[in-house]
């Protein structure tokens, strides 16, 4: 075991990834129970937000397996899913007979532009609303290289 592996965290330390865990979970579980009365999960939302904001309402379904950090395998489930409720299409790629894009249907449409209003209204009760505007800045900065970071390595 080098140096590296073997540095404990501090107090200080375990406070904090505990705390960001914490409210990963809490505000992850939070947000997916008000989605509930709309039929979709927090997934679902994520898929939908996605789509409503690439041009044409599509995106390659490996695109959009990397944009919502899920397996291709996982994503292909979830998309049939979501067909099935009517909210997504696949369409083969014109150019590219292996590769599909992942289309927002009308009603798919319709449904984000429905439920978005809620999820926002959610977003800032539960997290945005309870910060001041200064620890939402220090909260970005913060994460801002660990993101990077954690993209780096995939």
């Amino acid at each position: 075991m080098n140096d590296e592996e073997s540095r404990w965290l501090t107090a200080a330390e375990q406070r904090a990834w505990r705390a960001h865990l914490a409210v990963h979970k809490l505000l992850e579980h939070r947000l997916d129970r008000e989605l509930q009365p709309f039929g979709l999960s927090l997934n679902d939302y994520e898929i939908l937000v996605n789509l409503s904001e690439s041009p044409g309402h599509r995106m390659r379904m490996s695109d959009l397996a990397d944009a919502t950090i899920q397996s291709r395998s996982r994503l292909s489930h979830q998309i049939s899913r979501m067909e099935t409720a009517g909210l997504v299409a696949r369409e083969t790629c014109a150019d590219d007979r292996r590769g599909t894009f992942a289309v927002l249907t009308e009603h798919g449409w319709d449904v984000i532009q429905k439920v978005a209003p809620h999820h926002v209204a959610g977003v800032r009760r539960h997290f945005i609303d309870l910060l001041t505007d200064d620890q939402l800045h220090e909260l970005a900065a913060a994460y801002g290289p660990v993101v990077e970071h954690l993209k780096s390595l995939r």
